[in-house]
């Protein structure tokens, strides 16, 4: 198909210190847009001025929640070319979210080509200061306007982009985890293993109490036994148990990150034991009292790695690594964003270039 472009006659103004760029709250001036029609299929790929989207208030999306989403960023290099990270991985991650929530597949190729020529119309607006990037949302919506239990008919997929700074105000400094032992958030057969809205719907609630008692993010546990450490809620976790370093199985419960899955592969690369495996709580609890528990960390597209100096699990606080960032977090931080940013070498071909800024 071909991607039909329009340009805006009225850019926005850019911001002008990329020092002090929040994250997820300006955008640029143009988006991609395709529709879906059943018995048509994907049609009418589009690049239009960045603006609000029109929905008949019977659009499924409303009041079924049928809707997934990725989260992306390109990077400008310090050598000037602008390059995505595994972006073949988050439209893989697109189409699995698509098929447990009964979405139609998308062309996997079809995207990356469309992502690309929005971010070259668009490349002005990617950040170059320290740690800046340009946050990309591919998303999916059920359009059909019904009322009644059922996938939709129609769909609309949109892709915006966001220059964004760090998303945790710590940095790469630790931050301080609430692990959650009343609510819920998925359980192994639902959608806890899509990226969709209802998942970060569910997580709500626990996010407000953590934030009262002055934590970042919730740790959750598993939602039959309450026992097993699943993820955080923007993050996968690892823990670094003496020379033993695990995160949570994949088990249908939580996302499969494309930073975990770089993450592992680094690891072993550089001869470290990794372990996808169950861990409980309480062995996370009682490694830190027999002082194995050396190191934590989350990974995730908005963080890249984050270093957990602080576990809140009931009446136990555990201290981990003094509060500081441990070796392992900042060798991982370190290669990554060095591969992402182009200050180091790709040997595992995840960069994609696009353009040059």
């Amino acid at each position: 198909m071909t991607i039909r472009v329009e340009k805006t006659q009225h850019p926005k103004e850019k911001p002008v210190d990329h020092n002090q760029l929040g994250f997820g709250d300006i955008f640029t001036d143009h988006m991609f847009l395709m529709n879906y029609k059943e018995g048509q299929g994907w049609y009418d790929p589009r690049i239009v001025p960045y603006g609000p989207l029109s929905l008949d208030p019977a659009a499924m999306i409303l009041h079924y929640a049928q809707e997934v989403f990725e989260g992306m960023k390109a990077y400008c290099g310090e050598d000037g070319v602008v390059r995505l990270f595994r972006p073949q991985e988050n439209f893989k991650r697109l189409n699995s979210s698509n098929e447990h929530v009964c979405i139609p597949p998308v062309d996997e190729e079809l995207l990356l080509d469309a992502l690309k020529q929005l971010i070259i119309l668009d490349k002005d607006w990617i950040p170059t200061a320290p740690n800046t990037s340009l946050y990309i949302r591919p998303f999916i919506i059920a359009t059909d306007a019904h009322l009644g239990v059922r996938p939709s008919h129609e769909y609309l997929l949109a892709i915006i982009l966001s220059p964004v700074g760090v998303y945790y105000k710590e940095g790469l400094n630790p931050v301080k985890i609430y692990v959650e032992t009343k609510y819920v958030r998925a359980v192994r057969g639902g959608l806890g293993m899509c990226k969709t809205s209802g998942n970060y719907a569910a997580s709500l609630k626990a996010q407000v109490v953590a934030n009262d008692q002055n934590y970042t993010q919730v740790l959750w546990l598993d939602g039959v036994e309450r026992k097993y450490i699943e993820e955080v809620g923007t993050m996968n976790v690892f823990f670094k148990l003496g020379d033993e370093i695990v995160t949570p199985e994949l088990r249908g419960s939580i996302l499969p990150g494309i930073t975990r899955k770089s993450a592992i592969e680094l690891l072993r690369h550089w001869g470290y034991k990794v372990s996808e495996r169950l861990i409980s709580i309480e062995e996370v609890a009682q490694a830190a009292k027999n002082g194995e528990l050396v190191e934590a960390f989350g990974t995730g597209t908005a963080a890249v790695i984050s270093p957990i100096g602080h576990l809140k699990w009931g009446d136990d606080i555990m201290e981990i690594n003094s509060g500081a960032i441990g070796p392992v977090s900042q060798k991982l931080y370190d290669t990554l964003t060095g591969i992402q940013w182009g200050r180091q070498r790709d040997p595992f071909g995840w960069m994609v270039e696009v353009c040059e800024k």
